[in-house]
């Protein structure tokens, strides 16, 4: 009776913490464990049903794909010009190619770089776009200063921003004010004036040709 008395306890203590966990769950036992000699067993319940108790090492999750990818700029409705040696005005455009990952109707183009080229963008050369910001629509057609704003914003769902300058005379005003900040924007961005770049220009591009 004694020895009953003493043992029962730790019999039941094990079936509870071994069987009580349902069948769906898998756990690791370390193979100290008093109650499990072998790591690995098959065990039995009171009503005959069977446990596997298995040790998960590792599992491996596939990336989520980037919900936010840009689009391909095949599904571009409108091309911005854009002088990406100014750094204000790349403050426009990150915030337009953020937008634009859930649209993609935007297509960037950076006239500072080597890679533009004036006749696949209708004829607008690199003295031309500096002077303003110029956009070119699908069909070809050119838009510059407020209304290229007003197109590229729209493009991204932000049309209410310049939706005011459809109309006169905000239309002009806003023209105006544009046409000044346009002239003077290398100056206010600490750079030389435009006809130092537009001179840098022609000797980076000679010295390209040369070579």
């Amino acid at each position: 009776m004694a020895f009953r008395v003493v043992s029962s306890p730790v019999v039941r203590r094990a079936n509870i913490s071994l069987l009580s966990l349902p069948t769906y769950l898998t756990t690791k036992f370390p193979s100290s464990s008093k109650f499990l000699p072998n790591p690995n067993p098959s065990l039995l319940n009171q009503n005959g049903q069977k446990y596997s108790i298995r040790a998960i090492s590792g599992t491996t999750v596939a990336p989520n794909k980037d919900i936010n990818e840009e689009k391909s700029p095949e599904n571009w409705k409108i091309k911005m010009l854009y002088d990406g040696e100014c750094p204000l005005c790349m403050r426009e455009v990150d915030m337009l190619r953020e937008r634009n990952k859930s649209y993609g109707t935007i297509k960037f183009l950076d006239i500072s770089s080597d890679e533009y080229s004036p006749e696949e963008n209708e004829g607008l050369d690199y003295e031309t776009v500096m002077g303003r910001i110029h956009a070119i629509l699908s069909d070809g057609t050119v838009v510059t200063d407020v209304e290229a704003f007003r197109r590229l914003y729209e493009a991204v769902g932000l049309g209410w921003v310049y939706a005011i300058t459809k109309y006169e005379p905000i239309a002009t005003i806003a023209d105006t004010v544009y046409g000044v900040w346009a002239k003077y924007r290398l100056q206010v961005t600490g750079r030389p004036s435009l006809e130092e770049v537009l001179k840098a220009r022609r000797k980076k591009v000679g010295s390209t040709l040369s070579f």
